[in-house]
């Protein structure tokens, strides 16, 4: 016998708890902070064998009174009298349904507070973004072969050969989480199997291979090529090469970061790659740059060089300006440029390590050594000078053009 009018509803709804309507359908009604009544959930609760088990029939928001009714009344059937395991069954379409995308941010969401760092966690979902998503993230997770995963490795197999490695781990970390979940009906590919460099994937060069850096002679017309036309893509290139930064801390870059009148950029640790914050002092060339981002200044976002949608850009983005200008160099590779530059200029090595963050290898010297060699705004310190000079070389063809125009 039903027990539940839509009189009664509306007051159940109001009252957290849970309400009976008869033949084992049941409303369960969360308390919110307050104390108040939230989200409310159908249920049936079905005996089998003298075991009794819940099943949830869906939020009273979408699910009505008479249609929780109807699907209790056809679940009892298919329990009762079908004998379905239908438990069995709803995990089966929940897995037919996680696509790989799903079961990768949810695996990311689960175990990111756990990581080392906020750089690492934002790095570890990123190199899927970049590298795995565009090739299946959008297919069901049960789906995902080995030759997939080949597939997607590939391109970057031999160019970028430690990021292809991370991947690939990564990628299998999101399958056997997959199968532990119930998505997946089998465990990711052995590492030690098809996947190791020999067999499906070629062996990798063994020795280290550095990013392929342009040389600095050749900067200064580079820069008058970035600057023909302007981009987000560009203009975020030529920070990066004007201040010697990695490409993180440029695409997550925000407005708030920077100081123009002291000339002064403070990255804030969470997107630095050993966790600390770096100032970094600003030439005229790169507030120049920051004048015309400015500019082109996206509404309802902070950030300096904002994606489609208002978030920060892609790295394959800043690659993409390289490939698109047949450059065959790499992104990091610019501040290997402004290294060999400084070494050929006499700057010494303590203040281009601490221009680029490095971390000091000789653990004496890291324990002593204070200073940030930013000196003040009366006696500018050593990486002032360095990045001054640097922006006066980068730019020295592109000021010269703009003169004559």
């Amino acid at each position: 016998m039903a027990k539940l009018t839509a009189t009664a509803l509306r007051s159940a709804l109001s009252r957290p708890g849970v309400h009976g309507d008869g033949n084992g359908l049941f409303l369960k009604v969360r308390s919110d902070k307050a104390g108040n009544a939230g989200s409310a959930q159908w249920f049936v609760r079905i005996q089998l064998d003298g075991k009794r088990r819940d099943y949830g029939l869906g939020s009273s928001k979408l699910v009505s009174l008479a249609d929780a009714r109807d699907a209790a009344r056809e679940l009892r059937k298919a329990i009762k009298i079908e004998r379905r395991d239908v438990l069995t069954e709803r995990r089966d379409q929940a897995a037919a349904m996680t696509t790989f995308c799903e079961a990768a941010k949810n695996y990311h969401a689960e175990n990111e507070a756990g990581w080392k760092s906020a750089v690492y966690a934002r790095q570890w979902l990123a190199s899927l973004e970049n590298y795995a998503f565009a090739k299946f993230g959008d297919r069901p997770v049960e789906s995902i072969t080995t030759t997939d995963i080949i597939n997607a490795l590939s391109p970057i197999w031999q160019e970028i050969p430690e990021t292809a490695r991370q991947v690939r781990n990564r990628i299998c970390v999101v399958l056997d989480y997959a199968h532990a979940k119930g998505w997946r009906s089998s465990e990711a590919p052995s590492g030690s199997g098809s996947l190791k460099a020999g067999r499906g994937l070629p062996r990798q060069t063994k020795e280290r291979q550095h990013r392929k850096a342009m040389p600095y002679e050749t900067l200064p017309g580079f820069i008058v090529e970035l600057r023909s036309k302007p981009s987000y893509g560009r203009l975020a290139l030529e920070l990066l090469i004007l201040t010697g930064a990695r490409s993180q801390e440029v695409r997550f870059a925000r407005w708030t970061e920077f100081d123009r009148e002291a000339k002064l950029w403070t990255v804030p640790a969470d997107h630095m790659k050993r966790g600390k914050a770096h100032i970094v002092p600003l030439s005229d060339a790169a507030l120049t740059v920051l004048s015309k981002a400015e500019a082109l200044r996206q509404a309802g976002t902070d950030v300096v060089f904002p994606g489609a949608v208002g978030d920060p850009m892609s790295d394959m983005t800043l690659l993409k300006v390289l490939r698109d200008a047949k450059q065959p160099y790499h992104v990091h590779g610019f501040r290997s440029a402004l290294t060999d530059w400084a070494a050929n200029e006499g700057f010494p090595d303590a203040v281009v390590e601490a221009a680029l963050a490095h971390k000091t290898p000789d653990a004496v010297q890291a324990a002593y050594r204070r200073t940030t060699y930013l000196g003040t705004q009366d006696n500018p310190g050593g990486r002032v000078k360095l990045m001054n000079a640097w922006g006066r070389f980068c730019t020295s063809k592109a000021v010269k053009a703009e003169d004559k125009t």
